[in-house]
């Protein structure tokens, strides 16, 4: 069922380059999408698929920083496939389906880059989002394997597979990239100076052979604790979140 118009907000992302529909109480895009799109090296001309694309952020962020890609979003909840549609206008192609059911077109493509916000909760357990569209978008339904041997197959060789997710799911996610992808890379996110990360960047290349990579925290926020009203992000971040700046890797 598509979203009524009174159930929807336009947000700004990037400092205003990039507007999104977003529904109003259900699965709402924040600060991942944003720099999971930091942290693709894309150069125009190159492919991009995005799997779970939701209503698009992730990869209208990474457009908006690098004009001139291809980009393929996938999203198997039909209403946030049509936002996407109408976030992204003519600049992305949007297909409704499951990654695990893949359309025999899609599946005879490949692409420079695969990139993914996957569920952050496994399947059971926990308390239930009492919205149906922000349940799906974060509790897991799809294994994180086949999220992984999806982007793995849909990889031109060289390609990259960029992925943020949960630091409790690190294992789990390590265990199935390992086998498949090489050249792997993790960045960690953490909150504030000193706290565990919360969460991970990883990325990694089909046909690699460089050594795995633990690179040091990007931490979000200044100081120890939220102290005044206002965002209170560390200059690196604040670049990635309002001037697109991208997420370096080096």
């Amino acid at each position: 069922m598509a979203f009524a118009e009174s159930d929807l907000t336009r947000d700004a992302f990037l400092g205003g380059r990039v507007s999104a529909w977003q529904p109003r109480h259900g699965y709402r895009a924040a600060t991942d999408p944003v720099l999971l799109a930091a942290a693709v090296e894309a150069r125009a001309g190159q492919s991009v698929l995005e799997l779970g694309c939701g209503a698009g952020v992730a990869s209208l962020c990474l457009a908006a920083r690098v004009p001139g890609l291809r980009i393929t979003g996938v999203e198997r909840q039909a209403d946030y496939a049509d936002l996407a549609r109408r976030n992204a206008g003519e600049g992305m192609e949007v297909i409704a389906a499951d990654i695990a059911d893949l359309p025999a077109d899609l599946r005879q493509r490949s692409f420079d880059h695969v990139i993914a916000n996957p569920p952050y909760y496994p399947a059971g357990g926990g308390t239930s989002a009492r919205d149906a569209g922000r349940e799906a978008a974060l509790r897991e339904k799809t294994p994180l394997d086949l999220w992984v041997a999806t982007a793995a197959r849909r990889l031109a060789p060289k390609g990259w597979f960029t992925a943020i997710l949960s630091t409790d799911r690190l294992p789990e996610l390590m265990s199935a990239v390992a086998p498949r992808l090489g050249s792997l890379s993790l960045r960690p996110l953490a909150a504030r100076e000193g706290r565990a990360a919360s969460r991970v960047i990883l990325r990694a290349r089909k046909g690699g052979r460089g050594p795995f990579t633990l690179l040091p925290p990007l931490v979000l926020h200044r100081g120890q604790s939220h102290s005044a009203d206002g965002d209170d992000y560390t200059p690196a971040v604040s670049e990635i979140l309002r001037n697109a700046a991208p997420l370096t890797w080096a």
